[in-house]
């Protein structure tokens, strides 16, 4: 299953809690609240290049499936972390402290996000 492909945020649960939890500024979470963010990811075998775009904030990690690379978190810090694909549908990393599960069912991708006991939720559809 290939995850490449543009998909606009639909819903997203707990953003404010896990945005302060995480250190960003208040000011930052409240212009990001509503913007309805852009995930673009290209995916060739196990190279991927995924390019969240929120409003005027540009996030861009490339990473392949096994191998530590470095990528940037929300905060804009750089950290390192090693990709897995599970099935053929799920995207698992841990990045300080943080578990990232990225799912494909479809045209949908549920993008969810732990630390501690709080959880980050994202739904996007393929536009």
């Amino acid at each position: 299953m290939s995850f490449t492909g543009k998909y606009e945020l639909q819903s997203q649960e707990n953003f404010e809690p896990f945005m302060k939890a995480l250190g960003l500024p208040d000011e930052q979470i409240q212009k990001g609240k509503d913007i309805k963010s852009i995930s673009e990811i290209v995916q060739d075998g196990n190279k991927f290049k995924v390019t969240v775009t929120t409003g005027s904030k540009v996030l861009h990690n490339e990473f392949t499936i096994g191998q530590e690379c470095e990528m940037e978190m929300l905060t804009g810090e750089k950290v390192k972390a090693v990709v897995q694909l599970e099935g053929n549908n799920r995207l698992v990393t841990t990045l300080k402290g943080l578990k990232s599960i990225t799912e494909l069912n479809g045209d949908t991708i549920t993008h969810t996000m732990t630390m501690g006991d709080l959880t980050y939720k994202r739904i996007s559809k393929r536009i």
